[in-house]
């Protein structure tokens, strides 16, 4: 999926041509996490170009995983994430590399690993500065409540002055996820009138004063990838998901402990050997200097989960105004379709007579003129040619799909609260599981599905919305959203609509079967249509 897009981006000209672009797709076998996929890609590094990378400046992009909490994103990677900016739309790689485009200028042979779903916006009349051993990682001033969601550092306040925008220093101990009382015991919160200096441990400080320095993009020398690669080959292929925040960072630091290696608390799946392997990086890392970049006048936003995604494309959040997201990208978009102020159509054809309800995003789809779009609902990928009213907080995303002998088509369709992530082992809890308000047995019943073990197409016991087996596959695009929208509609009315006699798919299956081809095919007609509209108007 990635290498077709990386080649379609370079014969647009939308990409640095000197620069080398190289993919690296996880191994087979077990999910290996962040972490384990920085390893992997450094020894893709060192097949790819031998003693030569250690000349190298890398930007390490992740690609985005399985993108449970934004599945628009699931098929071609979140770092392919449309923004509605630029003509035509730019992604969230062209961004980052918007944003990073002075750093290597300013940076030794190393490696800058940053996620796909987060932005890093800041004001500095200094330049930033890559050149030291060990890890150097920027920080971004945030409320305590974001420090659970994130990594925090604990600074060292003999190294900051509390002054300036920007300054360099070192950090005593990071903490990955930790809950607000660990933070203050900690001495990770500060007041916003002297940060950095911590306040002491327990206390509060003015309301709205308190504040806590988060992690986004880190970078290692090339020295420490040399050791994190060496021990990769030395522990042979992972069979457990290593984060590279939080288990690489907390190793880090003349206040680290070996505490965190068995605290699962925040990982989704607690395989076997985790702990050993945290404990031999633990070791490994132990001494490696962290210094941090504070970044004062700067802002981490993370756009991840569907509920992040509505409000940053179209409430007036700080992301839109400092970045002029625009309600209109590259679309054709009838003026009967407004209100145009809270809502976010990109790249999309909208004919006259639709209507977008406010607070939902419509991107890389063609909506007919009988369609009516609710309210913070969001539409990817779909053509809706046919008379439909598509509900209120609703999820709908089209992907082509590479059958035996032909593409065919697959909707998921949930409500865009709904928990991808969650799971339960036995066919007794799945009661617990919710579909777009509904209980998911309810669901089964008006859908005249059978609740068994055949229902789920995971390989052990992870029974969830993820990995059921509810959407029919079809052989048009318009077909397959017709049939998701019926199982919505029957869920919102507690109608029956029987999916009996087709073929169905889970998401899981989908990213399997996933054509790539045939989805950027669907896009490039878009595109290509949108750009023949601006020519005759110019014309």
């Amino acid at each position: 999926a990635f290498r077709e897009q990386l080649a379609e981006k370079r014969r647009r000209g939308q990409l640095p041509g000197a620069v080398r672009f190289l993919v690296c797709a996880d191994p087979p076998g077990p999910r290996i996490g962040n972490g384990g996929s920085t390893l992997h890609a450094l020894q893709c590094l060192e097949h790819q170009y031998g003693d030569q990378w250690a000349s190298f400046t890398v930007l390490l992009i992740h690609s985005g995983g399985y993108s449970q909490r934004l599945p628009n994103a699931s098929a071609l990677g979140k770092i392919f994430t449309a923004l509605p900016l630029g003509k035509p739309v730019l992604q969230m790689l062209e961004l980052k590399l918007a944003m990073y485009i002075d750093f290597p200028r300013h940076m030794r042979p190393g490696v800058l690993v940053s996620c796909s779903d987060d932005l890093e916006l800041y004001s500095a009349t200094e330049t930033l500065t890559f050149d030291r051993p060990g890890f150097t990682a920027l920080a971004h001033p945030s409320d305590p409540a974001v420090g659970t969601t994130h990594g925090v550092f604990v600074l060292d306040p003999c190294s900051f002055s509390g002054k300036g925008g920007l300054e360099y220093g070192s950090c005593y101990r990071f903490l990955h996820k930790p809950d607000v009382e660990t933070m203050q015991q900690s001495g990770a919160v500060c007041v916003r009138e002297r940060c950095p200096q911590p306040s002491c441990p327990g206390s509060r400080g003015a309301a709205g004063a308190e504040c806590v320095y988060t992690d986004s993009v880190f970078y290692m020398d090339h020295g420490t990838a040399r050791q994190l690669l060496a021990f990769y080959k030395q522990v042979g292929p992972l069979c457990c998901e290593i984060d590279a925040y939080g288990d690489f960072l907390q190793a880090l630091g003349p206040g680290a402990t070996p505490d965190y290696t068995k605290n699962t608390r925040n990982v989704s799946r607690e395989d076997s050997g985790l702990v050993g392997v945290r404990q031999q990086l633990y070791s490994l890392l132990q001494g490696t200097p962290l210094n941090v970049i504070v970044l004062n006048n700067s802002q981490f936003y993370h756009i991840g989960t569907t509920q992040e995604y509505l409000f940053h494309f179209t409430a007036e959040s700080k992301l839109r105004f400092e970045l002029d997201l625009q309600p209109v990208a590259f679309s054709i978009f009838p003026d009967t379709a407004k209100p145009l102020d809270q809502l976010s159509i990109i790249q999309s054809i909208l004919e006259p007579g639709c209507v977008v309800g406010p607070g939902s995003v419509v991107e890389y789809s063609r909506i007919g003129p009988e369609v009516s779009v609710g309210k913070g609902s969001i539409v990817s990928g779909s053509c809706i040619n046919f008379s439909a009213d598509i509900p209120s907080h609703c999820f709908l995303s089209s992907v082509s799909v590479r059958m035996p002998d032909r593409v065919q088509y697959v909707t998921m369709a949930f409500g865009v609260g709904d928990d991808l992530k969650r799971s339960v082992t036995s066919l007794s809890d799945i009661h617990s599981l919710q579909f777009f308000g509904a209980s998911f047995p309810e669901c089964l019943d008006l859908w005249s599905i059978e609740a068994s073990e055949q229902l789920f197409s995971s390989k052990d016991t992870r029974l969830g919305l993820w990995t059921a087996r509810i959407f029919p596959v079809c052989s048009t695009l318009s077909e397959s959203v017709r049939m998701s929208l019926n199982m919505l509609n029957s869920v919102q009315h507690k109608s029956a609509f029987t999916l009996s006699g087709f073929q169905l798919l889970s998401v899981e299956e989908m990213l399997t079967y996933k054509d790539v081809e045939d989805m950027l095919k669907f896009r490039k007609q878009i595109y290509d249509e949108i750009c023949l509209q601006r020519q005759k108007e110019k014309s």
